[in-house]
């Protein structure tokens, strides 16, 4: 291969790799989408100065379950049904209000920053096992009848929201 063309290879290699490098950083980094609420045709259309409201919608990502798990002496794994783990987040917004002055000079405008907040949760589950016990070998390898036994698994939500409400001069 002649040097002018091991160049141009590895410059367009070089360039796929940057462009899906450059593709795939925001879709693996964006848990939530930004969406601004426009109101600058409002305050021309008042005369007023309005709020500025953004927010934050999360973007769910569902998680590999666990699966179910083999008890010696059952005849069907103990998660029959498994849960199924979702990440999410609370939505977020952040609402800046101007304020006629009420509380002095210094204090002409309010903020309420509240960002998104990390959701995990975990569907509910399903544990079974049939009314059979396992093949005895002192009764001919026949399994001996038993009740049934259902067990339902709770679901789990977790999360910790924060906001900051401030006030100050042109937040």
């Amino acid at each position: 291969m002649r040097p002018t063309t091991r160049r141009t290879l590895a410059a367009v290699v070089t360039g796929v790799a940057a462009a899906l490098g450059a593709a795939a950083t925001p879709a693996a980094a964006a848990g939530a989408v930004p969406v601004p609420v426009p109101l600058d045709g409002a305050e021309t259309a008042l005369g007023m100065e309005l709020p500025e409201v953004t927010g934050a919608l999360p973007v769910p990502t569902a998680g590999a379950p666990e699966g179910p798990r083999y008890v010696e002496g059952r005849l069907l794994p103990e998660r029959t049904l498994p849960q199924l783990p979702v990440h999410a987040g609370l939505p977020g917004a952040d609402v800046r209000q101007p304020l006629p002055r009420v509380l002095g000079d210094d204090f002409d405008h309010a903020a309420l920053d509240a960002p998104a907040a990390e959701l995990r949760t975990l569907s509910p589950g399903l544990s079974l096992d049939a009314p059979l016990t396992a093949p005895n070998p002192e009764a001919l390898g026949l399994p001996s009848a038993k009740l049934p036994e259902v067990g339902v698994l709770t679901p789990v939500l977790q999360t910790g929201p924060v906001a900051d409400l401030g006030v100050g001069p042109g937040l």
